[in-house]
Formats: C-alpha cells, sequence, structure tokens
C-alpha cells in the first residue's frame, strides 16, 4: 500500500474509546450531513458532517478526536464518512522516532539560515489576509468565489473549538508565512499553512513541518498530526515521506517505517 521505501508493521493499535461520561453527555451538534462530490479524486463521491462542540474542547478531549480520525476548520470538527470509499487515511509523525531524510534536513538548515519564528494566538491582519490569498493565487488555489475577507480569515484561519495557536515565519522583517497549529494534550495538529510563493526555493512547507516536529519534541508530545493521506490525490502524497508515520486505516492506526537509511 505504502509508497516505496515504506513498509507497513504487522501490528497496529485500535482508535482510542471515548469515556462513558462522553458518551452519555454530546459534546457536539451535526450541523451538515450530505453526500458531495469528493475534494480529493474527481468523478467520486464524499460524505463528512460538519459537526460543532457545543463548548472549547479541552486538550485531551481534542487528542481524543485527532486519534478517531477528525480535522478542525474553523470551530467544526468532520471526518471521512464515505459509504463505498476508503482513500482518505489520516496520517500523523511518530514523533520520538521521526529522522529527517537528507533533503528534508537540508530544507531546515537553509530556512533556519533567513527565517526567524514567532509564536501566539491566531489575529487577523491585512497583511496575512494579503499574504493568504497570494499564497491561494500563486499555487492555482483561487476559487471562483475570488479572494477570502477579513470574515472568511476569521471563520477558518481564527476561530477554533480548541487551543490552537499560529507560527509566523519573517525574513528580515517581513511577514513571509504563517502556520495555523491545534494543540492537544499529547499531540499537535497541523492545521494549515500559507506562505509567499516567492518562497517555494525554500520548500517552506516541509520547513515548516520541521520545526512542528521541534515544537512537540520541545513540549514531549508524541505525534503530529498531518491530516489526511490519499494515495492518488498528489497534492498530499508528500505526507508520507514523513517516516516513521502512522494511518488509521480501518479504525486501527498502522505504522510505516523506512526499508533503507534516509
Amino acid at each position: 500500500m505504502g509508497s516505496s521505501g515504506e513498509r507497513e508493521a504487522a501490528s497496529g493499535h485500535d482508535v482510542e474509546r471515548p469515556r462513558r461520561d462522553e458518551v452519555a453527555v454530546p459534546l457536539e451538534l451535526t450541523v451538515h450531513d450530505e453526500v458531495s462530490p469528493c475534494p480529493y479524486l474527481p468523478g467520486a463521491e464524499a460524505r463528512m458532517p460538519l459537526r460543532v462542540p457545543i463548548r472549547p474542547l479541552t486538550r485531551a478531549e481534542f487528542d481524543r478526536r485527532l486519534a478517531a480520525g477528525n480535522r478542525r476548520h474553523g470551530k467544526l470538527l468532520y471526518r471521512t464518512e464515505c459509504p463505498s470509499c476508503r482513500a482518505c487515511e489520516p496520517i500523523r509523525i511518530v514523533v520520538r522516532d521521526f529522522v529527517p531524510g537528507r533533503t528534508q534536513r537540508r530544507v531546515l538548515r537553509r530556512g533556519e539560515q533567513v527565517i526567524d519564528i514567532e509564536i501566539g494566538p491566531p489575529t487577523i491582519t491585512r497583511q496575512k489576509i494579503a499574504l493568504y490569498n497570494l499564497h491561494k493565487h500563486g499555487r492555482g488555489l483561487m476559487r471562483d468565489d475570488g479572494p477570502l475577507g477579513a470574515a472568511g480569515y476569521e471563520a477558518f484561519l481564527v476561530d477554533s473549538c480548541c487551543e490552537t495557536f499560529e507560527m509566523r515565519y519573517h525574513i528580515g522583517g517581513r511577514l513571509v508565512g504563517v502556520a495555523i497549529v491545534d494543540r492537544g494534550q499529547d499531540a499537535l495538529s497541523a492545521v494549515y499553512s500559507f506562505y509567499d510563493p516567492e518562497l517555494e526555493p525554500l520548500s517552506p512547507g516541509v520547513f515548516s513541518i520541521l520545526k512542528q516536529v521541534e515544537l512537540c519534541r520541545t513540549w514531549g508530545l508524541r505525534y503530529l498530526y498531518l491530516g489526511l493521506y490519499v494515495e492518488k490525490c498528489s497534492p498530499l502524497v508528500y505526507k508520507a515521506r514523513y517516516l516513521p508515520h502512522e494511518r488509521l486505516i480501518d479504525g486501527r492506526w498502522q505504522r510505516f517505517d523506512r526499508s533503507a537509511p534516509p
């Protein structure tokens, strides 16, 4: 199943089940649940029910949702529940065992020479909104609805149902990138990152993930969640290059290791 250079371990472990008190008192309300075109596989249909927690989630509660395959979008949670497809696999880096490959180490060294990092709560500024839209346009991701405004930016990248922070990347005092990250008790979750397209030679997306791995180690966290891996969706296959990692397949987290030295 994995790409070359990976192998699947024989054993996996089950998703952690919610505590009895969490089952008795629902913490979430479903606000949208219908089949729609799949955003990852052309011609396929997807079902991703959207749920809103009735109060902010604690770190431990958010960890359990991550372990069950959930992602966050603004104040909403979702996970794939497609009736006839299992292509989407939540993926997480095993921080303790992760060793960057040669290319990843080179990206980290280059970035650390020129990029300064600040960490703080997510906020809205005109500069960030402009950078977000520049990123979307530069990568060909701008949709028919046009540039994102302040309200859309707040709903997507500032509003949250859990503990969230942003990593701000600067070169020479100029904002060149932002990463939105969620924190659980035992993990971080990479939500979204955007950057100046002119930084592409520095591989800012890779750099951002590697710095989040470093944060996990500094804070003693076990996992960095990267969202969904879809083998036949080219924009998502890069996630499998971070090894070892685990993927949630048929309800069990299964480990993938490097079969050869980096």
